[in-house]
């Protein structure tokens, strides 16, 4: 039902007229020095993509690299880590596999299901829908500057915080008030995102900058240079379907285009359900969400950037 040519976030594969499964895998180097906290955050990443398609993980297998000469309590730290985060979203660790690497690497594969008919892509998002975004943005300049011993203990924090928590409230709420478009926000940053939902939904879309929600001192890292690799990869990628306002400096840019794990959902939904959506969000679990911008009226493409 949904394969590799929208570039969404999973695949869907239909069983029967009831029930779909949503297959998708993702794992990474540690990108913070607590082994539990680096599981959790990489489960946290994998299921994500099965949230962002509107249905609800069940089963995962484990995906680990680890060199053999390395002591084995890390090992068992992440695996917890990744476990505990998995049951917390009603996902059974059934298994998996591990190599021999020079660098550890952790993730998960992951099957979700969805009812036929229920699965929400990154390809139809329509004219006039509102953009609302999850989670604040910045998880890659502060891992960054954690490697630099540049950020602060509450900067990391908040950001293993943001990265660890589940995705699943915000699907729940999209699921109820019927969304019609959805991608989470990863290795593409918000910028790269949108523009693929943007692309294959044939639309253009309209952020405001100072809309968008930010993790503590983000600002600051960018300003005094500090950004991961494909954060400036992005920023190179969506040169030519941006259009900048003249206002935005180049610091704005590059946390727009920043490489996040374990993102926020990106959701477009109608006009008329979007504050549901913020309500319903905030009344489950108390979980924010942030108004960022539309998608524009049918003969616009690309993405406009506003201050």
């Amino acid at each position: 039902m949904v394969g590799a040519g929208t570039g969404d976030d999973a695949a869907v594969y239909r069983l029967g007229d009831n029930q779909a499964l949503i297959l998708t895998v993702d794992f990474f180097p540690p990108i913070v020095d607590n082994p539990y906290d680096y599981g959790a955050i990489a489960a946290a990443n994998s299921l994500s993509d099965v949230y962002a398609m509107g249905g609800r993980p069940f089963l995962a297998l484990n995906l680990v690299s680890y060199p053999m000469d390395m002591p084995k309590s890390p090992l068992k730290e992440i695996l917890r880590g990744g476990f505990e985060k998995a049951q917390e979203g009603g996902c059974l660790v059934v298994g998996g596999h591990t190599v021999d690497d020079k660098e550890p690497k952790y993730g998960l594969a992951v099957v979700g299901e969805v009812k036929p008919g229920l699965e929400v892509t990154n390809a139809d998002a329509r004219p006039g829908d509102v953009l609302v975004l999850t989670k604040p943005l910045g998880t890659g300049i502060i891992t960054t500057a954690a490697k630099q011993n540049r950020a602060t203990t509450y900067q990391v924090n908040a950001a293993v915080k943001t990265m660890s928590a589940l995705n699943e409230t915000a699907c729940e709420a999209m699921v109820k008030v019927k969304c019609h478009a959805c991608t989470d926000v990863t290795g593409f940053g918000l910028l790269g995102h949108l523009n693929s939902m943007t692309h294959h939904s044939g639309v253009g879309a309209r952020i405001n900058l100072s809309a968008i929600p930010l993790l503590p001192g983000v600002r600051k890292l960018a300003e005094e240079g500090v950004a991961p690799g494909g954060t400036n990869r992005n920023l190179k990628s969506v040169d030519k379907s941006v259009q900048w306002h003249p206002d935005i400096d180049q610091y704005s840019k590059t946390i727009l285009c920043d490489a996040q794990t374990s993102g926020g959902l990106l959701i477009s939904v109608p006009p008329d359900k979007s504050e549901t959506l913020l309500a319903e969000m905030q009344k489950t679990r108390g979980q924010k969400a942030w108004i960022i911008g539309n998608i524009l009226t049918n003969g616009h493409k690309g993405i406009e950037v506003l201050p």
